[in-house]
């Protein structure tokens, strides 16, 4: 377990709360529980690299604000002390026609006051993947319907890549798709916010991964918006998933990516596909999802990502963010049949 957090600690993570505009929400008795929570449900030892993994924060098209399972997530990230803080999508509540750069402008200065301030005023670096309600691709006659959510998007990421705590490896086309290494981690982003990766990203992503920077990590993750299979209701037919899902997984499998890290489903079931780990994520702000044909209530979640012992193991604790405890996986479905009948096998506990 870490170490209990000392007087200064939880006095910064009130200050956190405060700078956040959470205080109506989060009293410092409340604010105290979160982080006694968070202590005692850490999971496993932190002898490794550990990654916060979040996704699907925002509420209603147009939102500036969030609810109150984002900011108890955030509040609880510091206290679990991560290498790194990885969002797969959907910060933002765009992908609505007529919002205005006004207004895409104020849902991002929104996402900047309650979720990422926050996190960098702990010194915990943060990666971003783009989702389709952040900018989305979607094109038509070469040109993309939602030209306003990227163009806003980039200006707002670009303005703070390099205070984000990260070391690129390449900075492709950042926020749209980069790759950085953290430790011995490598990470690599690329732009799923719609079903089809764009074919010049896959040649990029086979160059980067193929690199020396890549090559000699011990762990290679990849982070994109859509899953290579669904797992939601709701959710399960053509567009909410990554098209020629086969071919994606074969490329992250010959170059020895061991997990690919995804969102938008908002639904939390950690799975095996072949050779990869499937993180696909939960999602922390509104609308969460059932698995596919379950009838346990949805929830928000948080996930951390552990890279524990010799060699080392990814363990994956994740927690319902509104009662605050950890998620059982053996009480997940073992396997989840989509409408093609495929299986996906619920990933091992480590």
């Amino acid at each position: 377990m870490p170490p209990p957090l000392g007087r200064r600690q939880l006095l910064s993570l009130s200050g956190l709360a405060l700078g956040a505009g959470l205080w109506q929400v989060w009293k410092p008795a409340t604010v105290r529980a979160a982080v006694g929570a968070a202590t005692a449900l850490a999971a496993p030892p932190r002898s490794g690299t550990r990654l916060v993994l979040i996704s699907d924060l925002n509420a209603s098209y147009g939102s500036t604000t969030y609810i109150a399972e984002v900011h108890r997530g955030v509040a609880l990230i510091p206290p679990l002390r991560p290498d790194l803080v990885i969002c797969a999508g959907d910060m933002v509540a765009g992908q609505k026609a007529g919002l205005g750069r006004q207004r895409l402008a104020a849902m991002w200065a929104g996402f900047d006051r309650s979720v990422l301030a926050p996190l960098r005023s702990a010194g915990l670096p943060f990666a971003p993947a783009m989702g389709n309600h952040d900018a989305s691709g979607a094109s038509a006659g070469g040109r993309f319907l939602f030209a306003d959510d990227r163009a806003e998007a980039a200006r707002f990421w670009r303005a703070r890549r390099d205070n984000l705590g990260l070391r690129f490896v390449d900075s492709g086309t950042f926020p749209f798709h980069y790759a950085i290494r953290q430790d011995d981690v490598f990470v690599l982003v690329w732009d799923a916010s719609t079903a089809q990766v764009p074919a010049e990203q896959l040649r990029w992503a086979e160059r980067i991964l193929a690199g020396p920077a890549a090559r000699s990590a011990s762990r290679r993750l990849v982070v994109g918006h859509l899953p290579l299979r669904a797992v939601s209701q709701g959710r399960d037919r053509p567009g909410e998933v990554l098209a020629q899902p086969a071919a994606l997984q074969q490329l992250l499998e010959r170059h020895g990516v061991e997990a690919y890290v995804s969102g938008h489903q908002h639904a939390y079931f950690p799975a095996r596909l072949g050779q990869l780990d499937l993180f696909q994520l939960g999602a922390m702000g509104s609308g969460p999802r059932r698995l596919l044909d379950q009838t346990t209530p949805a929830f928000q979640t948080l996930t951390v990502l552990d890279l524990v012992g010799s060699p080392a193991r990814l363990v994956d604790t994740s927690f319902d963010l509104r009662t605050l405890r950890r998620i059982d996986p053996q009480r997940l479905p073992r396997s989840l049949s989509d409408a093609a009948g495929r299986l996906l096998q619920r990933r091992p506990s480590a």
